[in-house]
């Protein structure tokens, strides 16, 4: 397998039209959809001897690649603005981290404050 060959293919993956969505018409409304897009990869290989002593050998590589809404941009009456994505999980999540935090500081002065009597 020619590595070049698959870095190649991974870069014309990641195109513009990976990011930015065919847009949609809709009377005088016009959106076009924003997406954030990741990509990676790795390689390796290796050599060794196996359980019967035999010399062996090998390799691999992977390319992954990811994507999440980030918004859409509405062109409207000639004015472009910009509508962000919502994402619902990483909001519930950010109140729960400042949930506990809250509740171990507050445990910990609680602490202190019973020591002190």
């Amino acid at each position: 397998m020619d590595i070049m060959k698959v870095v190649e293919q991974a870069t014309d993956a990641a195109t513009v039209k990976r990011v930015f969505g065919e847009p949609v018409r809709q009377g005088d409304v016009v959106v076009i959809p924003v997406a954030r897009v990741a990509q990676g990869g790795g390689g390796g290989e290796g050599r060794g001897k196996g359980e019967k002593g035999e010399e062996g050998r090998g390799g691999g590589i992977g390319v992954g690649f990811g994507a999440t809404p980030a918004g859409v941009f509405v062109l409207k009456d000639g004015e472009v603005s910009w509508r962000p994505a919502v994402d619902v999980n990483r909001i519930v999540i950010g109140g729960q981290i400042v949930l506990i935090v809250v509740a171990l500081t507050l445990r910990s002065i609680l602490k202190k404050r019973r020591r002190g009597r």
